[in-house]
C-alpha cells in the first residue's frame, strides 16, 4: 500500500509538467531577436515566426532586444522560464564567437537548449576596383609581394567578417592589415573611397556594389556557389577549402525546457522553414534555410565555437576574457 501511494504521489508531482508539455503551445510564444528591427536576424525571425504562428494557431510575438552583438537578447532567453514560451533566433556571434572574446552571463552549451539551425548566409571576399588582382591567386601573390601594404575592412573587431579575414590571412600566410569599422555601411563607404582594399562581408550586403561593378568579387566562403552570384567561385574552388565563413542564425530555448517541448518547437519551426513562401523570401536575400535536429545543432554550435576560438587565438585577436 505504501509503495502504491508513493507511485501515485510521484505521478501527481510530475503531471503538471507533463500536461503542460502535452498541451504546448496553449498561448503566445515570445520570439526574441537579439538585434534591431530590419536586419537579417529580424527578417528571418519574422518570416519564420509568422508562418509558425499559422501552424500552431497561436501568436508568435517578435521581441527585439539588441545589445552586445546579440548577447543581451540571448541572455534573456537563457534566464527565461524553461517552458517553451520564450525562445530566440540568435546568431553565430552570440553562440560561437563572443563566448571566446569576452566574459558573458551565459554558457551557450549549459544554459541554452538548441532547437534547430535556421539559416546561413556566406561571407564574400571582395576587393576595390583599383586592386589589380582579378582572382584569388593574383590577390595572394599581390599581398605577398607587398607585405603590410594591403588593408582589409571589417564591420567590427571580433565579428564574423573580421574573423573571416583573419582566417584568410592565416591560411594564405599573408600580411594584411585589419581596419575595423562600426558596421558594414561605413566599411563599404571607405572601400568605395579606396581607403581600404578588401573585405569579407555578408553576400547580400555586397550585392549592390558587385552588380554596379564598384567592388570586384574574389571568392565566396561557402561550400557551394550562390544563385545570387553564380559566377563567383567558392573558396574551395580557388584552393582554400578551409576558408569557410558563413554567418548563421538558429533557434534556442532555455536549457531546462522539457525534451518533448523542444521536439515540438523543432517540428513547428522546421515546418515553417519548409514553406515555399518563406524559402523564396529568404532566398532572395541570399539566405539558405538549413534545418537540423537539436543534437545536430548542438554539435554544429560546438564545432563553430572551436573553429573560431582557434582563429582568435592564432591571429592574436585581443579579448577581454
Amino acid at each position: 500500500m505504501k509503495i502504491l501511494c508513493r507511485i501515485l504521489l510521484a505521478f501527481s508531482l510530475l503531471s503538471p509538467s507533463l500536461a503542460a508539455a502535452e498541451d504546448f503551445p496553449s498561448r503566445a510564444i515570445r520570439l526574441i531577436v537579439p538585434f534591431p528591427a530590419g536586419g537579417p536576424n529580424d527578417i528571418i525571425a519574422r518570416a519564420v515566426g509568422q508562418r509558425m504562428s499559422q501552424i500552431i494557431n497561436q501568436p508568435v510575438i517578435i521581441d527585439n532586444r539588441s545589445g552586445q552583438a546579440g548577447v543581451a537578447g540571448t541572455d534573456a532567453v537563457a534566464k527565461a522560464a524553461p517552458d517553451g514560451y520564450t525562445v530566440a533566433i540568435t546568431s553565430a556571434s552570440a553562440l560561437a564567437i563572443t563566448p571566446s572574446m569576452e566574459k558573458i552571463a551565459y554558457d551557450p552549451q549549459k544554459d541554452l537548449a538548441p532547437v534547430t539551425l535556421v539559416a546561413q548566409v556566406p561571407e564574400m571576399l571582395v576587393v576595390t576596383s583599383d586592386v589589380p588582382a582579378k582572382n584569388m591567386a593574383e590577390l595572394v601573390a599581390l599581398a605577398k609581394a607587398q607585405p603590410g601594404k594591403l588593408n582589409f575592412a571589417s564591420a567590427g573587431v571580433g565579428g564574423l567578417p573580421h574573423l573571416a579575414g583573419e582566417l584568410f590571412k592565416l591560411t594564405a600566410k599573408i600580411d594584411i592589415v585589419h581596419v575595423p569599422y562600426r558596421g558594414a555601411a561605413p566599411a563599404i563607404n571607405d572601400l568605395l573611397a579606396h581607403q581600404v582594399q578588401m573585405t569579407f562581408l555578408d553576400l547580400p550586403v555586397l550585392l549592390p556594389q558587385i552588380k554596379a561593378g564598384t567592388l570586384r568579387p574574389i571568392a565566396l566562403g561557402a561550400k557551394t556557389r550562390s544563385p545570387l552570384a553564380p559566377d563567383v567561385p567558392t573558396t574551395a574552388e580557388v584552393g582554400m577549402p578551409d576558408v569557410l565563413a558563413e554567418n548563421w542564425y538558429g533557434m534556442v530555448a532555455p536549457a531546462a525546457t522539457p525534451k518533448d517541448v523542444i521536439e515540438k518547437l523543432h517540428r513547428f519551426t522546421t515546418q515553417a522553414m519548409s514553406d515555399p513562401d518563406v524559402k523564396q523570401k529568404l532566398a532572395a536575400l541570399g539566405l539558405t534555410l538549413v534545418p537540423m535536429t537539436p543534437d545536430q545543432f548542438r554539435d554544429y554550435i560546438a564545432s563553430e565555437r572551436k573553429k573560431w576560438a582557434k582563429v582568435i587565438k592564432d591571429a592574436g585577436v585581443p579579448t577581454t576574457k
